[in-house]
């Protein structure tokens, strides 16, 4: 046998061993949610959702409970002035910052995020007892907030103080995370900066035992607001 056909042959069956081509983008993304679809059975319902939301959660070591449009702000206030908060980091601009403004105890200050960090980084870390944020979404599966920081509310409002506080409305619930970056759309405008909280920060050592606050918020409370949003308006 010659070298080139010796290496013909060789090639040859390299070339019949090979597997069949990759499935493309469309068909992967097919199967995926065809995977994800057979295991998630019956969504259920806005209510159905938030309880399951608020029983993660509370697995989680966070605080949820569920409350009308009308009432969260009543409760939310109420509760803080028990808990001794005195600074509040919130944007007052958006919807809910605004009703909750309007809600809180003379005790309680409701502090904007208006200037640059540097500007007022000793005061953010030595004086604000909590943050208040409004979840883009959650995943009650997993009992996990989804969070979109902008120029209002950055990151910091979540991270810093050692309470946060965050919003979410039992219509923006997913099943599971897979059910959210198909509903949002995640692969067609992906935001900038999602984070995903599931509970107060936590961290373990070698020994398996676990800290709360070393990273982030010793403590979390999560109000999940049943209420339909009004029609045409925004929640």
């Amino acid at each position: 046998m010659s070298t080139m056909s010796a290496r013909e042959h060789i090639l040859g069956r390299l070339r019949a061993a090979a597997p069949a081509p990759a499935p493309g983008v469309a068909e992967l993304d097919q199967g995926i949610d065809a995977y994800y679809d057979s295991r998630r059975g019956a969504v259920g319902s806005p209510a159905q959702q938030a309880a399951r939301m608020q029983a993660a959660m509370t697995a989680s070591r966070a605080d949820a409970w569920c409350a009308s449009a009308a009432e969260w702000p009543r409760q939310l206030a109420a509760k803080l002035e028990r808990a001794g908060v005195r600074r509040l980091l919130l944007d007052p601009a958006s919807q809910e910052g605004a009703a909750l403004v309007l809600a809180l105890p003379p005790g309680v200050q409701a502090v904007p995020f208006g200037r640059p960090l540097e500007a007022w980084k000793s005061e953010l870390f030595d004086t604000v007892d909590a943050g208040f944020t409004v979840a883009r979404s959650g995943i009650a599966a997993t009992g996990t907030l989804v969070l979109a920081p902008d120029t209002a509310t950055p990151r910091t409002v979540s991270l810093v103080p050692p309470l946060h506080i965050a919003l979410v409305h039992a219509h923006t619930l997913h099943a599971d995370l897979h059910a959210a970056v198909r509903a949002e759309r995640w692969r067609e405008a992906m935001p900038a900066n999602l984070v995903l909280a599931s509970g107060p920060s936590k961290t373990s050592d070698i020994q398996q035992t676990l800290a709360y606050g070393a990273h982030g918020p010793r403590s979390m409370w999560v109000i999940i607001v049943t209420d339909a949003p009004a029609r045409g308006g925004q929640p």
